[in-house]
């Protein structure tokens, strides 16, 4: 089985060598804002290999990229047309099935391409040399510049894993280059026989996961420390986009990324700790799909809804579950998605489900029918470590999977 890890690596450039691969990035940028305005007025063109034969040429004399890069760049249009397209189509369903109102924007005007990242092909636009260094394709031709980076990514890469795209990345606060490297390694294929162990993980604000195992086993991995510090920057990103000056711009600029960076990191500490208190198990996640569109909001256009939009934006719990996903791989592990509906409603003893199970929506789990009582994030995490259990028992009597598992790529 084939899982796939992105290196990053940190490029210890000239000041040449920075000033010709800043260059590359430019003109790579100005040519997907091109080749997206011509998509854009050719009806919303999403076909990459029209794309490529209606603007090749001029890529290459306008833009003076390489043939690579010329041909990367319409690919690339065509993947963001098509996922727009996917995004409207889906919002139509959503509007006629009445689960919102709201209509879809994303293609009213041609996509902008605001950051300069540039894609590289290996073997085409990059190769690796001895004694760390990498040799990248600008427009001036190639420069060979040496690098540095996790020691386990570094040795992956010096010792055979299959190495696909990479991504040249500026970090403009620190004016410092880094190469995305995508890794394929190999894993050994998930059966019921090897994953005997079943864990569910319920994710939220107070607790950021609650895990719990058909032993009884649980764990809290608490927010309450890094939750408030994201909150602050996102207050303080607002005050000074609303201020508006260039001082305020220039601070803006100073903590870009800030907000981000601490939500990656704790995400990576959380789930590294869950799979590797279930090793070579079966992990439960929620199935959040849609999430916002199936959870009531407060209507209108008021300080009231915007606060409770916030409030189910404030977690980026899609990355958490794929870091889960990728890391229970490497760990013998395998993560798959479970239905999220009612998980935090349900009586995990006698099954009674209404919404008066959560007073108030608390803390606090009381079921109606059996008086049974419990922390509601754990009942949650119990009630997806069942329904995993369910899917496994399935999976030994049939052989397959009855969901899909975490594809990481």
């Amino acid at each position: 089985m084939q899982t796939v890890l992105t290196a990053k690596l940190k490029l210890n450039t000239t000041p040449e060598q920075f000033k010709a691969l800043r260059t590359t990035q430019l003109a790579y940028r100005d040519s997907l804002n091109y080749v997206s305005q011509y998509a854009f007025a050719h009806g919303k063109m999403s076909n990459a290999v029209r794309l490529q034969d209606a603007t090749y040429e001029e890529i290459r004399l306008r833009f003076h990229l390489p043939s690579q890069m010329a041909c990367s760049v319409p690919r690339q249009v065509g993947a963001s047309y098509k996922t727009l397209w996917t995004k409207v189509k889906n919002n139509a369903v959503h509007r006629k099935e009445g689960k919102t109102k709201k209509r879809y924007k994303g293609l009213d005007k041609a996509p902008k391409f605001i950051s300069p990242t540039l894609t590289y092909q290996y073997k085409k636009d990059y190769t690796f040399k001895k004694e760390q260094q990498v040799s990248i394709l600008t427009l001036e031709g190639r420069v060979i510049v040496p690098y540095t980076g996790y020691n386990k990514h570094v040795a992956l890469i010096q010792r055979g894993a299959e190495i696909g795209a990479s991504k040249l990345w500026y970090d403009k606060p620190k004016k410092q280059f880094y190469l995305l490297v995508s890794l394929e390694i190999e894993t050994a294929d998930p059966t019921p026989e090897t994953h005997k162990q079943v864990a569910g993980v319920d994710v939220g604000m107070r607790y950021l996961a609650v895990t719990a195992t058909m032993q009884g086993d649980c764990t809290f991995h608490s927010g309450k420390q890094i939750v408030p510090k994201a909150n602050h920057s996102a207050r303080l990103r607002k005050r000074l986009q609303k201020k508006g000056t260039r001082s305020a711009t220039r601070r803006l600029v100073a903590i870009s990324g800030r907000e981000r960076r601490l939500k990656q990191n704790t995400n990576h500490v959380v789930s590294k700790r869950i799979v590797q208190q279930h090793p070579q198990s079966l992990i439960g996640l929620e199935h959040l799909t849609d999430i916002r569109e199936r959870t009531k909001r407060r209507k209108g256009k008021n300080a009231k809804q915007r606060k409770a939009n916030r409030t189910f934006s404030k977690w980026s719990f899609a990355e958490l579950h794929s870091m889960i996903a990728y890391k229970a791989l490497l760990h013998r592990s395998m993560a798959i998605k479970v239905d999220a509906n009612s998980t935090s409603q349900a009586c995990p003893k006698c099954g009674h489900t209404c919404k008066e199970n959560r007073p108030n929506k608390g803390l606090l789990f009381v079921c109606q029918n059996c008086q049974y009582t419990l922390h509601a994030d754990l009942v949650g995490a119990r009630n997806i470590a069942m329904r995993t259990l369910l899917i496994r028992q399935d999976w030994r009597g049939t052989g397959l999977l009855s969901v899909r598992a975490f594809c990481v790529g």
